[in-house]
């Protein structure tokens, strides 16, 4: 099974750029987040709400997948932390006038669960709604989407072998009922994922391999599409966290944390074609180095971040724990000609 699919991956990426070296300019951090309370490997992965009332008053949700979640502010603040167990990758939604954040629950690996939560964005604290069965395995990556026709909210729960797990997320009764409704599978260890809820596009990444995309509807069929390859140069393993710079109805940018050279990968929107690299460093706080998880939403997000916000897990912040780092987007485009 992972030789048919690596060679279908191989096959379907023509279109990357011929071997060269690869430019890869660095973007200083405008802010990073406290440290992590746990110390070795604990953060892990950010969400981003946007305050659209108040935009320097938005959020930033980070995973400690050793003690639970945090939530800071723009100048990286520590505000609140919720206590749950192995929390690995988050996402947030808004829907019915809530704001609905999702985490891959990895505290039992035989059977994977989706740990629930309200953001109070008043309190600026995480509101525990449960933590839900999904399938067996170890959870990994989570992701979330909203279905455009009907607003339906779906997860996607990536187990650490590479098995992918739609969950129905229904929130109108009392308490959230989560149902798996397909299942879908890579060849190898996968983490990252994101959705695109312009074009109904799941996106993974499966770590030694490369990138895939799948129709996220769940009555769609299961089947990979080879996007991107793992090449040494543009993207180097581990291919990690994803996020998206949506632009008009189909276009913008895919972001790849390429972990294995603590950098940065974007690919152009719809096609998928490589745009370009960068690295976060070089500026009064440290850059990063081993990135896991990333977010990336656009948007006015205040003075210093007026286009946009790039956050990035910082797997070592020596001498202090792990952090997450800012950096404007409108940084990143610059440096990349964007």
């Amino acid at each position: 099974m992972r030789a048919a699919l690596t060679a279908l991956l191989l096959a379907g990426c023509a279109s990357m750029p011929a071997a060269t070296p690869v430019a890869t300019p660095t973007v200083a951090a405008s802010a990073e987040t406290d440290p992590v309370d746990s110390t070795s490997d604990a953060a892990d992965d950010p969400a981003i709400w946007r305050n659209a009332a108040n935009p320097a008053a938005s959020l930033v949700i980070g995973t400690d997948k050793q003690a639970g979640i945090h939530v800071y502010d723009l100048a990286g603040r520590r505000l609140s932390f919720t206590p749950a167990a192995r929390l690995n990758n988050v996402d947030l939604r808004e829907t019915g006038g809530r704001v609905i954040v999702a985490a891959s629950d990895r505290a039992d690996k035989a059977q994977a669960h989706v740990a629930l939560f309200t953001l109070d964005t008043v309190a600026r604290r995480l509101v525990p709604m449960g933590r839900y069965p999904v399938g067996a395995g170890e959870a990994y990556g989570m992701c979330l989407w909203t279905r455009a026709s009907d607003k339906a909210l779906f997860g996607f729960v990536v187990l650490k072998d590479g098995r992918i797990d739609q969950v129905r997320i229904d929130l109108s009764g009392a308490t959230p009922r989560v149902e798996t409704v397909r299942s879908m599978k890579l060849g190898s260890q996968a983490e990252g994922c994101v959705v695109d809820d312009r074009t109904g596009l799941l996106y993974v990444a499966e770590e030694d391999v490369g990138l895939w995309r799948f129709a996220a509807d769940p009555a769609a069929p299961g089947t990979a599409t080879p996007i991107a390859r793992v090449d040494g140069r543009t993207l180097v393993a581990d291919a990690e966290g994803l996020a998206l710079a949506p632009k008009g109805a189909k276009g913008g940018y895919l972001v790849v944390s390429s972990q294995g050279d603590n950098a940065y990968t974007l690919y152009r929107l719809p096609g998928v074609i490589y745009a370009g690299r960068f690295r976060i460093g070089g500026g009064a706080i440290d850059g990063t180095s081993d990135t896991d998880g990333i977010e990336l939403a656009l948007g006015d997000f205040g003075p210093a971040y007026p286009r946009g916000l790039f956050v990035a897990q910082d797997g070592d912040n020596a001498p202090d724990t792990q952090n997450f780092k800012y950096v404007g987007w409108d940084k990143v485009r610059k440096a990349l000609g964007l």
